[in-house]
Order: C-alpha cells, then structure tokens, then sequence
C-alpha cells in the first residue's frame, strides 16, 4: 500500500526524518515501511494493515508542528512509534495511533481530536485557532448540510448572504482534501468584476492588478495554514489563485477547485467554468445572489442553480440571515437590506 501527505516545508521533513534519517530507518526496520520525499510530498509504502495507522500519525505530528506545538526529537519519536514500539498499542476503535481510539494518537495515551476521524465535519477548528489543525465545525444547521455535502458531492452550490461561511468553509475542505492525498491541486478562482471601483488604472503587471480580486481567498488561506505555508504550496503548483477568465479552454483533474463570488460570473462564464472539471475534481461555487454587480436576471449563479437543481452528483445550499457569523452587527445589516439588490 502506498500514500501520500504533503509537506509544507524542509523543516517539516527534516523534524519526521530526524537526525541523520534516524526515524525513516527505525520505521523500515521495525514495521517494514519505506518513508521517502520528493517535490514536497512524503511518500509511505508498505503492509496494508501499518500503513494507515502510521499515516495517522504523520497527520497528528505534523498538526501539531503547524499548530506552532514544539516537537523534540523524543517526542517525534513517541509519536511515530508509541510505549512498545508498535503501531497497534490501542485502547479504542476507530481512530489512528495508539491514544484512545478517538482521533491520532500523541505518543502519551491521548488522542488529539474526539470523533472517527473519518467525515470532514468530525474535525474541530474555530475561525481563531492556529493553522492546519482540521475544519471548523459547524454552527448552524445550514453549515452542517453544507460540510455533509462538501463530503459527498462532485459539485456543491452554496449562495447566502456574507460571513456564512461559504467560501471558509470551502476552502478548509480543499485544504483537508489536499493534505489527504484525495487532490494533487487546489484551484481557487473569481471573476474580475469591478463594484463600482475602476481599479484597471493601478500601478503594477497583471497579477499586481487582478490581486486586489483575489485577496479574499488568499485570507482564507493564510487564516487556515500560515502565509509562509501557503507560499510554499503556490510555488509548488500545489495551489493556484487565478481570475475566472484563466480558466478558459483548460481541463482541471485531480483538483479541488473553488469559484467564489459566482453571482458575478454571467451564465456564460458558469458554463464554462462547469465544463473545466475533469476526472477525480470536486468543485465549490460560492455567492451572494443579493450582491451581484451584473444587470437583473444575468447571474450565472442563479441561472445555474435553476438549471443543475436536482441533478445527480450536485448538491446545493442555501444560507439565511440566521447562519450569519461574522458578527451580530452584519447579520442585523442582513435583516435591513432583505432581498433588495
């Protein structure tokens, strides 16, 4: 058997290999896995039964390390591999390491995270906690649906009013999906459309004009991994932030690809989009119809929305002022301006 994590860093790596690849040969020796790196990405081979479990692990240590958690070598060592140098010391069921059973094991006899582990929703982080550690859970019910079908769907529509947790939400999800081996790339999009701001005389190339566009979903992902880790991630080609118009005549497989604003994108930029999505891709498409820069009745959200209702391998959402988080203030904004354009 064979997986994949990724690694944000060289300290990353070197922290798991240890001194002079100290762990990497203990692992081989003792539970005849291979651990190996390139490009980024921790590679581990070996017995079907090992291999998830010490990957369980990995995931734990390398939470805790960009948690900001200080990690001995002894401790690193622990965790890989527990009190009796076995994978299997557990005392529960369902999760990895040899803690209680529930969520990875930290090498003392407790686990990290309650839950099996295995639904995104079951993973715990709020909006204020240090990077990397999981997906937040939800707070309403809506968002509850909405993380339930983050987990089930190809595609997922998700339209409500701001500080919901739409794009948060989706982009926690492709983080997870990313560093779970089930995506080889995030790709994170909106459509340039100016609200009443003529921001096409700026200074600066291309990227330095369209930024201004994209620094939401940047905020998004320095909030759930660190500016630094996400650096390293877009350098690697493992994440691409990109106006909706790049996305044209390219076919995007094996990727978590989230459009954000979609009530900005006309229906023929929706179809378009839509039809970028290849083999082993899931896709998010987030908005706010009530806020669309575009004529009445334009919105490729709400058209799509109408037109891919009910069809298989979609699900969809819709938030309320009720589901608002941000604030107490935005929500009550929320109930004043009601559906008005």
């Amino acid at each position: 058997m064979e997986t994949r994590i990724p690694l944000l860093s060289i300290e990353e790596e070197q922290l798991l290999f240890g001194p002079h690849d100290r762990n990497v040969k203990q692992v081989s020796r003792r539970f005849k896995v291979r651990f190996s790196s390139r490009g980024g990405t921790l590679r581990m081979q070996g017995p079907d039964d090992v291999v998830p479990i010490l990957a369980g692990r990995v995931e734990g240590l390398l939470e805790r390390i960009r948690s900001g958690k200080p990690q001995s070598p002894t401790d690193i060592a622990n965790t890989l591999f527990g009190r009796d140098s076995s994978p299997f010391h557990t005392n529960g069921g369902n999760g990895h390491g040899n803690g209680n059973g529930n969520g990875h094991g930290n090498g003392n006899g407790q686990g990290d995270h309650s839950g099996d582990g295995n639904g995104l929703s079951s993973v715990l982080l709020s909006r204020n906690s240090r990077r990397g550690d999981g997906l937040p859970s939800a707070r309403t019910k809506t968002q509850q649906v909405y993380l339930d079908l983050l987990a089930e769907k190809e595609l997922v529509f998700s339209a409500g009013p701001a500080g919901t947790g739409k794009t948060f939400l989706a982009v926690a999800a492709a983080v997870r999906a990313l560093r779970d081996g089930k995506v080889q790339r995030l790709v994170l999009t909106r459509p340039a459309v100016e609200a009443g701001e003529h921001l096409g005389f700026l200074p600066g190339d291309l990227e330095d004009k369209v930024d201004p566009y994209l620094r939401p979903l940047y905020d998004a992902l320095n909030d759930l991994l660190s500016p630094s880790a996400a650096r390293r991630m877009k350098d690697m080609d493992m994440i691409e932030v990109a106006p909706l118009a790049f996305m044209r005549g390219r076919t995007l497989n094996d990727s978590f690809v989230i459009l954000d604003e979609a009530q900005n994108a006309t229906k023929g930029q929706m179809k378009m989009f839509l039809t970028r999505l290849g083999e082993r891709t899931r896709s998010v498409v987030t908005g706010d119809i009530s806020q669309t820069d575009l004529p009445r009745g334009s919105s490729g959200l709400q058209d799509a929305m109408g037109r891919l209702r009910g069809m298989e391998g979609i699900g969809m959402v819709e938030f309320r002022s009720e589901d608002v988080q941000r604030s107490s203030l935005v929500q009550r904004i929320v109930v004043a301006y009601g559906d008005d354009d």
